[in-house]
This record gives structure tokens, C-alpha cells and sequence, in this order.
């Protein structure tokens, strides 16, 4: 194997690269990169730089997906029909836990309980959201930008913040965002 320090491209190998991960954000180019995944044929668009590490992805993967720039989607998570994940979001199954024994995390959490992730059904994930092992989001929740969703939410949740907790609702039957107010939590 060529030393990977020592490596050197081409003019036209490098150009190639630059344009495939920092120019080719577009519809035909995402339609590539998800049949490129085994994604194919499921109108899923995955954006440059993404990477998806899940186990039998096209199983978990529904239809009608968008996954942003720079996404990182890794482990037993499955993502429903029509969801939207925005730029830069952390959706990580699975966990380390703490080893007595040696004083530091190593080994990864092996059925101490459920480290899946669902993001469910019509979702939409902001920019910067993080969705933390055995978490399940609700349907048609709208995840806003930065929010670390450490908890399931309910359907048509309006989550925010660090960690989110439920900010508002959406009304299933005009769209109505509905915001709680400070004084009442849940309206």
C-alpha cells in the first residue's frame, strides 16, 4: 500500500476531489452520492461530506429523505419516510461506558439497553442538532438549529435547546406552530 502521507495527485485527480466534496451540492449529484450508498431508488438526496455508517441502511432508511452537508449518521438509526436533516447534525446510536477496571471509557454499551435512534415520520432536523443513543423523534417534529436532543419526544413536537425540551406544538390539521408561552409549559 502506497504511503498515504507521501501521496500525491494529480491536477486533475485533486480538481475532481474539491468538486465532488465542496461543489457538487445539487440535486443530481446528491442522487449519486445515496445510489453510491445503496440508496438508490428511494428519492434520498445525500449532500457532500455526509457520512452514513448504519447496518443494513436500506432497510432503515425510508423514502423521500434529505440528508444535509456534513451530516454524521452512524449506528442502529432509522430514518422514517419525508424527513429533512439539515447541515452539520450528529445522529450517533450506541455509547461508551466507563471501566472501572482500567479508569477510562472503552467498550461500547452492548444491551445494557436500547441505543437505536429513530427519527420519525416527516421530521425536520435544523442545522447543528445532535440526537443522543435511544432517542425517538416523534412525527412531524420540528427539531430546531443547535437543539441536543437527549430525550424521546412526542408527535408534532416543537424541540429546542441544550438539552431540548418542547417549546411549542404543530397542529396537525392546519400546520399551526404553536408556541408555548414562559407562564404555560403546555398550552
Amino acid at each position: 500500500m502506497e504511503d498515504l502521507k507521501n501521496m500525491q495527485f494529480s491536477d486533475e485527480e485533486y480538481a475532481a476531489y474539491v468538486r465532488l466534496t465542496s461543489m457538487s451540492d445539487n440535486g443530481p449529484d446528491d442522487i449519486r452520492r445515496a445510489e453510491m450508498l445503496g440508496l438508490g431508488g428511494k428519492n434520498i438526496l445525500v449532500a457532500p461530506g455526509a457520512i452514513i455508517r448504519v447496518p443494513d441502511m436500506r432497510e432503515k432508511f425510508g423514502e423521500d429523505i434529505f440528508v444535509g452537508l456534513y451530516v454524521y449518521i452512524n449506528g442502529d438509526v432509522t430514518v422514517e419516510d419525508h424527513v429533512l436533516i439539515g447541515p452539520h447534525c450528529s445522529i450517533a446510536a450506541g455509547n461508551h461506558k466507563f471501566d472501572p477496571a482500567t479508569g477510562y471509557f472503552s467498550a461500547r454499551t452492548n444491551g445494557d439497553y436500547d441505543n437505536s435512534i429513530v427519527i420519525g415520520w416527516g421530521s425536520w432536523l435544523a442545522s447543528n442538532v445532535t440526537v443522543t443513543a435511544g432517542v425517538r423523534i416523534g412525527r412531524a417534529n420540528l427539531v430546531c438549529a443547535g437543539a441536543v436532543v437527549t430525550r424521546s419526544t412526542p408527535d408534532y413536537a416543537i424541540m429546542a435547546g441544550i438539552p431540548a425540551k418542547q417549546v411549542g406544538k404543530i397542529d396537525p390539521e392546519t400546520g399551526k406552530y404553536i408556541w408555548f408561552s414562559e407562564k404555560n409549559e403546555k398550552e
